[in-house]
């Protein structure tokens, strides 16, 4: 699956794969290895390479809309997939179509939080992904009524698979 991430206001395109029992993360280019294990809700320790070792704290900030992480003491801010969401506030057509909620990276379907006609506001969560094992909360952009669901709770599903459409 590829990203554009946004770290210290830098934005960087990563590509992450499945390789082994981990994962070959590319950073711009550079590829590395990395081990991940869940301590709790929040926090991974990773393996970079097989040499270095970093817990890192991951949690969201629902006001910024970015990610709020920690590796170590160190804390850094982050954007995840920054251009898209900077090109949805740029062109004011979008905002009249359906938003059409898509799954950032292969995984599971933890949660179903609405069903066709609920109405959503904006930055409401709508469906919970387990991908890498972390639990990705997806979000309406903006107010609108959920016309299509297209998953159900433990459902696999594949990056960019159509997950719901909100009108």
């Amino acid at each position: 699956m590829q990203y554009e991430v946004e770290i210290d206001g830098r934005r960087r395109q990563v590509v992450v794969t499945r390789s082994g029992d981990g994962f070959a993360v590319a950073v711009d280019g550079r590829t590395r290895y990395v081990d991940a294990a869940r301590i709790d809700a929040h926090t991974l320790s990773l393996v970079v390479d097989r040499v270095s070792s970093n817990e890192v704290s991951i949690a969201a900030d629902p006001v910024s809309g970015q990610l709020a992480v920690h590796v170590g003491a160190t804390p850094v801010a982050v954007t995840l997939n920054g251009r898209r969401r900077w090109g949805r506030k740029e062109d004011g057509a979008s905002a009249s179509g359906p938003q059409r909620l898509a799954a950032p990276m292969p995984g599971k379907v933890v949660r179903v939080l609405v069903k066709a006609g609920d109405v959503v506001t904006a930055r409401q969560p709508d469906v919970v992904v387990e991908a890498m094992k972390m639990e990705n909360e997806l979000r309406a952009s903006r107010d609108g009524t959920v016309a299509e669901v297209h998953v159900r709770e433990g459902m696999s599903v594949d990056a960019g698979a159509l997950l719901l459409v909100i009108q």
